[in-house]
């Protein structure tokens, strides 16, 4: 991975709806050689895949906690009661 496909990499984590010829022009490449490089990387798998970012809040979602608890042993008499929020 020369400096190159990093700089594609930086733009596409930025704003993966850039363009192939966007990045191209960005980086000093031309079209194709662009789009062939990003090919490889998803090829070797560096780019798994392309999502969206949601703003959780405009979506009106709240707040999300993941809890993990690990206990050797266990009863009922041994956790804490805690109300749901």
């Amino acid at each position: 991975m020369d400096r190159l496909d990093k700089e594609i990499l930086r733009l596409l984590q930025d704003d993966a709806t850039l363009s192939v010829n966007d990045i191209a022009e960005r980086i000093g490449l031309s079209t194709t050689p662009c789009w062939r490089r990003i090919q490889n990387l998803e090829k070797q798998g560096v780019i798994k895949k392309r999502v969206a970012l949601l703003d959780a809040e405009k979506l009106n979602l709240g707040m999300t906690v993941f809890v993990q608890i690990k206990a050797v042993s266990y009863t009922h008499l041994t956790l804490p009661t805690t109300p749901y929020v």
